[in-house]
């Protein structure tokens, strides 16, 4: 009987148990949905913050350089050119409101529509680079900001069953800056990475494209490398009101020391995120039934939210109990 005890208390965290346990705390609170809901109905309905006329300018300046229009070369120019104009017909800059690390998950950022059921939605240019980073900047504050508040309050369904909305805004503030300085430092690895890496692409790339596609893969696998053991790095924020630097070495040491179970958890959220996408995108953009992939995605997105919170404060509790194992045993 003591040994099965044993065995319960130093059980490590049950995946199946925090997606139940996640999936039930939202379907109790299905009004936190609503964030998720609001903003993808915005980036669908809503007026498009577009950048045509300003890519464009940039395309004919960049690709009406005199010379460029060199046999050998007309077939890539003409190729690059189209590929920044569809770039441009989709970008809607109001997608910044989906921020990182912390955001409120939209399925829309990664369809980019250019229509609706009802038509073409109204769309405002956006006329200068100054203006593009201008606005960037604001949104992407404001998305941190939501998403600090979203967070919150899932972080109460999941771990206390209830939510105080008054609770969540008087912490809100709090939350916020950190989520903000959390952002800087993702931001800043990003940039430590990327600058050699890219470097060592475009030198690759001249051998080929075989080498091409070869640095491409590898400087993606030196960036999951890096970014993997920050992915629990939020959530010391919500769980334990800890702040940013110690929630980032919390977060890392729970992924290290559960790495097995961390790594399973992140492949079911890519693997039902992902996969579930293609089933909510079948519709099209003009089609009103997008409404339930919209839906639908809010509902599985904030329940592996929660999944992850219930994940992180029973992982945590794990390694607490095996630490002090240990300790028990190397003074005995």
């Amino acid at each position: 009987m003591k040994t099965a005890d044993s065995q319960a208390l130093y059980a490590p965290p049950s995946l199946t148990k925090a997606l139940l346990a996640g999936f039930d705390s939202i379907t109790n609170h299905i009004g936190l949905i609503f964030f998720p809901v609001v903003l993808d109905v915005l980036l669908w309905l809503g007026p498009h913050l577009r950048l045509v006329g300003l890519i464009e300018r940039l395309t004919d300046q960049l690709f009406g350089v005199p010379g460029i229009e060199a046999p050998e070369t007309t077939e890539v120019v003409r190729l690059s050119r189209e590929f920044w104009l569809y770039v441009a017909e989709r970008l809607n800059l109001f997608s910044s409101l989906r921020s990182y690390p912390v955001g409120i998950p939209s399925l829309m950022v990664s369809i980019q529509p250019v229509s609706a059921p009802s038509g073409l939605p109204i769309a405002w240019e956006v006329p200068s680079i100054a203006a593009v980073i201008f606005i960037w900047i604001i949104l992407t504050l404001a998305g941190l900001a939501l998403g600090a508040l979203f967070f919150d309050l899932v972080a109460q369904a999941a771990l206390s069953g209830k939510v105080a909305f008054r609770q969540a805004l008087q912490q809100w503030p709090w939350s916020a800056v950190q989520v903000l300085v959390l952002a800087l430092f993702w931001l800043i690895i990003l940039l430590i990475v990327s600058l050699p890496g890219s470097c060592l692409i475009t030198i690759a790339s001249l051998g080929g494209i075989g080498l091409g596609r070869l640095g491409i893969f590898l400087y993606l696998v030196v960036i999951i490398w890096f970014l993997f053991p920050l992915l629990l790095s939020p959530h010391g924020i919500f769980v334990n009101r800890y702040r940013m630097w110690l929630s980032v070495r919390e977060g890392m040491r729970l992924t290290r020391l559960t790495l097995p179970t961390t790594a399973l958890l992140f492949l079911t959220i890519v693997v039902l995120t992902e996969g579930l996408d293609l089933l909510w995108k079948v519709p099209g953009e003009t089609s009103w039934f997008t409404l339930i992939g919209v839906a639908g995605h809010a509902f599985v997105t904030t329940g592996l939210l929660a999944a992850s919170f219930v994940y992180y404060r029973d992982a945590s509790s794990w390694v607490q109990r095996k630490l002090n194992q240990i300790r028990l045993s190397t003074t005995a």
